[in-house]
């Protein structure tokens, strides 16, 4: 993830919940907020009611992978978060990969429309 910084700070999510667009699908929600810095910052949250350790941490890379392919078509100076609700946990990649797209759409977030969904 080359313009990517990893989100790690509680209040970063907490602002990003609170003060921050959204756009959601069956499988996830993306929250974001303009920045204006050159890079962009990306977390990810997979909540214990989707299962154990394994099958969050397969998630959360499915869901990284899928934002790293999309990511030289994304527009930098975003703070982004991505939820993944209960319905991520029996989709397949394919699933996650078209919401995914179909969230950075609806949110106008591909340099000059540019989106692949």
């Amino acid at each position: 993830m080359r313009f990517t910084v990893s989100l790690t700070e509680n209040r970063v999510f907490q602002r990003l919940y609170n003060k921050g667009k959204r756009a959601v699908s069956p499988s996830l929600a993306l929250y974001y907020r303009r920045t204006g810095k050159k890079t962009t910052r990306l977390g990810l949250t997979v909540g214990t009611k989707l299962g154990s350790a394994v099958v969050r941490n397969r998630i959360k890379r499915k869901l990284r992978e899928i934002y790293r392919l999309e990511e030289p078509q994304l527009k930098c100076g975003y703070d982004l978060v991505i939820v993944a609700r209960t319905r991520a946990r029996s989709a397949d990649y394919r699933t996650l990969e078209r919401e995914l797209k179909r969230l950075f759409e609806a949110s106008s977030l591909y340099e000059s429309g540019e989106g692949r969904v």
